[in-house]
């Protein structure tokens, strides 16, 4: 029987957790680190965002941060991750809690095929704790 994973994870940090079973003790499989994320926006790049026009119109608009697009390169290298241990057989569902913000772009950047292996989805930062209380977080029964 394929177990399921559980990704916890910030813009910074990825744990990866293995179950077994539906009320099973959390196993860690995986750290994810992410250095760059970790960094003040001051040390990734110029000390503001710069600043674009509208494609139509006279409206001006921040450009995305440095410490965002470093945060979105990471969801990026995580469902790379993800996708090539799908496809070794490592896992049959997955499970993801993540910081908010951090959520969206996991969902963004994950494979649709992945996407469909999703059972269950938490949106806050848990990614300090030890597996114990990350297990309690999570329903008693993993969806799986």
């Amino acid at each position: 029987m394929k177990s399921t994973w559980i990704v916890v994870a910030d813009s910074s940090r990825a744990r990866l957790f293995s179950a077994a079973s539906a009320s099973d003790v959390l196993v860690e499989v995986g750290d994810l680190i992410h250095s760059a994320s970790r960094l003040h926006e001051t040390d990734l790049g110029s000390d503001r965002p710069g600043r674009s026009f509208d494609s139509a119109g006279e409206g001006r608009h921040a450009m995305e941060s440095p410490q965002n697009q470093e945060a979105i390169l990471f969801a990026r290298e995580i469902s790379a991750y993800l996708k090539e241990q799908h496809d070794k057989g490592a896992f049959s569902k997955l499970a993801i809690i993540a910081a908010p913000e951090f959520l969206g772009h996991l969902r963004a950047t994950i494979d649709q095929n992945l996407m469909n292996l999703v059972a269950l989805e938490v949106d806050k930062n848990l990614v300090q704790h030890d597996p114990v209380e990350i297990r309690q977080s999570l329903p008693q029964h993993l969806p799986i």
